[in-house]
């Protein structure tokens, strides 16, 4: 091989492996645009369909309001960055909470980023249950002689659920 050839190798094999480390950057959930601003919502004179008209169906409805008298959506965007095989890292948040009133005027509108998120520390104890814990052989041997036998035999009882098999209706 000639020591340009060589040399041009090096250099496509470098920009190649260069290029699979850049960030690849995902947009997830509502997307505003210049004329759909959740933050562009004004409480006291928006109602609930021109929020709808204006900005669509909200990522999510509040679930615990349906007792209450007040209704709060909510319309979420994050965008993610993936590094080849690495785990997603959020780089930004944007949730926008708008909260209506009994009558469907907007109320109040909230905003939220990534700085006002936290994280929940899951507990890993189990809830015990009732009964005793079978071995692998317990639950492979143990329907062995459970079933009767006038089934198995083939007899003209129809088998449950079934109808076109052997024993079935005819």
């Amino acid at each position: 091989m000639q020591p340009h050839r060589f040399t041009i190798l090096i250099i496509a094999a470098a920009a190649l492996s260069l290029t699979a480390c850049n960030p690849v950057l995902r947009t997830h959930g509502y997307v505003p645009t210049e004329d759909a601003k959740p933050q562009a919502v004004e409480p006291g004179s928006d109602t609930k369909s021109s929020v709808l008209a204006r900005l669509g169906n909200p990522s999510v409805k509040g679930t615990f309001d349906e007792d209450t008298e007040e209704d709060t959506w909510f319309y979420m965007s994050q965008v993610r960055q993936r590094f080849a095989y690495l785990r997603p890292l959020v780089e930004e948040r944007s949730i926008t909470a708008i909260s209506f009133n009994a009558d469907g005027q907007v109320d109040k509108v909230a905003e939220y980023g990534i700085e006002d998120g936290y994280y929940v520390n899951l507990v890993d104890r189990k809830t015990p249950t009732r009964g005793r814990e079978l071995s692998v052989l317990e639950q492979i041997f143990g329907s062995v002689g459970r079933l009767p036998t006038s089934q198995i035999a083939g007899g003209n009882q129809p088998i449950p659920g079934g109808g076109g098999g052997p024993g079935g209706t005819r």
